[in-house]
């Protein structure tokens, strides 16, 4: 009997470490995304800011570009609908050529709500790569996000959405929703 039952803990001990392990390992640390330089030429908006995350820590090397148009959203009824993500979310910066794969789904970035939509992205080099177009409102502010990679949509979509519930993240676009 005792046997068997330090074999039932030994089971739920090591279940529960490679649970721990699998967790960690798919939720990447502030210390797995750097930041690089804005890679988009000047618009209309002002730079935001861009990070990476390598294939070891992200699954995949992932890149999120992040930034506030200050004044640019409907007050009232916020991010609406999926033709609105397509035309704010910077996605067509990174390719021309980009297509939605799906609807769009509701998301929240801390207290902003909006949505988010997975696209199939043509790049010039012939490569298919896929992109997400976040974009999420704060009274009549708008924040966009575009995160793009080579792996899986579904991983895409973890890596950015992790991304930006980071407290340092968050840190970050409070201010910039704030116009600092």
């Amino acid at each position: 009997m005792r046997v068997r039952l330090a074999a039932i803990a030994a089971v739920v001990v090591l279940g529960g470490l490679s649970a721990v392990a699998a967790y960690e390992a798919a939720t990447p640390r502030a210390s797995a995304w750097r930041e690089i330089a804005w890679p988009f030429p000047r618009d209309g908006w002002p730079a935001g800011r861009a990070f990476r995350c390598d294939a070891a820590s992200c699954g995949d090397e992932v890149e999120v570009y992040v930034r506030p148009k200050l004044g640019f959203c409907n007050c009232t009824t916020g991010v609406a609908d999926d033709d609105e993500v397509d035309r704010v979310a910077d996605v067509d910066l990174i390719s021309e050529r980009f297509v939605p794969v799906k609807e769009g789904e509701a998301v929240h970035v801390g207290d902003m709500a909006g949505r988010a939509r997975l696209y199939d992205l043509g790049t010039s080099a012939g490569v298919q790569r896929t992109a997400i177009g976040i974009a999420v409102s704060h009274r009549c502010d708008l924040l966009v996000a575009a995160a793009q990679g080579r792996g899986s949509m579904a991983g895409l979509q973890q890596s950015a959405m992790n991304f930006l519930a980071l407290s340092m993240t968050q840190h970050w676009l409070k201010l910039a929703m704030e116009g600092r």
